[in-house]
């Protein structure tokens, strides 16, 4: 029965701070790890925080860091053409914010993708033989460690964890980045600023930001516009664990 019940017992209010804070650094890793690391080359950081991030993504969606980094080079080489991966303006709002995981999916089976797009990701010996091959045993391990703290609910909260970055990276970012919202820079593309204040998505919010200089670590243009993955960043440069390459 103890088990059922799990270790922990926290109010209600414990519940939804763990999945905040387990949701938040997973968007984290996404957007100071895959996209302004690896997929943009913007910063550099020390090997430890660089595999800290690959074991989290391992463990909390079960992504690999050359199909996300493949993905989204592809995103920015083809964007808004029938080649882009996940473009609102060609396959519409409802099929990008709805089903974003899915059209993620079918790109990273692509393998001319991978090819063309996924060079200088991990090639290491963890890579090779655990989160390639065995990409969904982290999130695996992830339940069973919800389901021992928590007890049953803890599936809910694991599902919460795995929905969180289909919905607001692949579908909102993706979609109503590309979708609605206000622009700092006439891009070529329609990329939006979804909201000037870029905490929830870790940053991302400020998509047109982002097209407009993609080779920048930092998000946020304006003043009174502000980038928490940008904070992180900063904070690990102040001691030593990331180098900012392109701001």
């Amino acid at each position: 029965m103890k088990f059922f019940s799990g270790v922990l017992e926290p109010p209600w209010w414990g519940y939804v701070a763990f999945v905040l804070v387990m949701t938040h650094l997973t968007i984290a890793a996404v957007t100071i790890y895959l996209h302004r690391h690896s997929a943009h080359r913007a910063l550099e950081f020390h090997p430890l925080v660089s595999h800290f991030f690959r074991f989290w993504l391992w463990l909390t969606t079960g992504m690999r860091t050359k199909e996300w980094t493949a993905i989204h080079r592809k995103h920015h080489a083809r964007v808004e053409t029938e080649e882009d991966p996940h473009s609102p303006q060609v396959l519409g709002i409802k099929k990008v914010l709805w089903e974003g995981a899915e059209l993620y999916k079918k790109e990273a089976e692509n393998a001319e993708t991978l090819e063309k797009f996924g060079g200088g990701t991990p090639d290491d010996l963890l890579e090779r033989t655990l989160y390639t091959p065995h990409n969904m045993l982290g999130i695996g391990i992830m339940l069973v460690v919800d389901i021992v703290l928590f007890g049953a609910i803890g599936l809910t909260l694991w599902a919460v964890q795995m929905a969180w970055i289909p919905f607001f990276a692949a579908g909102v970012v993706n979609g109503i980045g590309h979708w609605w919202g206000y622009r700092n820079f006439e891009t070529p593309d329609k990329s939006r600023n979804i909201a000037p204040w870029g905490a929830l998505i870790g940053g991302e919010e400020l998509h047109n930001n982002h097209h407009a200089r993609p080779a920048s670590a930092r998000l946020s243009e304006k003043w009174w516009e502000f980038d928490i993955g940008w904070l992180y960043i900063r904070i690990l440069e102040s001691v030593g664990l990331a180098r900012v390459k392109r701001s």
